[in-house]
């Protein structure tokens, strides 16, 4: 019995009328998203990175040469606001993590471009983050894995395509 047991217990009790077998499933995302988001936390402060400052070079990391994206494209990798991301760049930029440099093609545009000290980081930072995820799943063998795995993006779909 874990603690979402003994919520949907007292539930059951105080409200028998309602059907509260959804919170068994998603009750154990949640609960399960924030000891991850804590985790995460610590595992990228050991690193000197706040989580969102991870997300934003990972995402220019995974582009691959040259490394740079637009702040919309990082915007909606990150799933983040236009004013978060403005700030988020400059304080990248202030650390001399990222920087920026002019749009090819669109005067007006930018491009925000890692840099080697940004590519080294994310990546020191994500060998401690999957060290981190596989003791987190060290009991599921593969199969079990994939099966999370696909559940998960069925659920996680249904909000991801409005």
């Amino acid at each position: 019995m874990d603690e979402v047991d003994r919520i949907l217990a007292a539930w059951s009790a105080e409200a028998p009328e309602l059907d509260v077998t959804p919170m068994a499933v998603l009750s154990r995302v949640s609960r399960l998203a924030r000891h991850l988001d804590l985790a995460r936390r610590d595992t990228f402060a050991a690193h000197g990175l706040e989580v969102w400052e991870f997300d934003v070079l990972a995402a220019l990391s995974r582009e691959g040469v040259p490394y740079e994206l637009s702040p919309g494209e990082l915007i909606h990798q990150t799933l983040s606001t236009s004013g978060t991301m403005t700030n988020r760049i400059d304080r990248l930029v202030d650390r001399g993590l990222v920087e920026r440099l002019p749009h090819p093609s669109d005067r007006r545009g930018v491009r925000v471009r890692l840099r080697p000290e940004g590519r080294d980081l994310a990546a020191s930072a994500l060998r401690d983050l999957l060290a981190l995820e596989e003791r987190v799943l060290a009991g599921l063998d593969a199969a079990r894995r994939d099966d999370m795995a696909d559940t998960l993006r069925q659920l996680l779909a249904r909000f991801e395509e409005a």
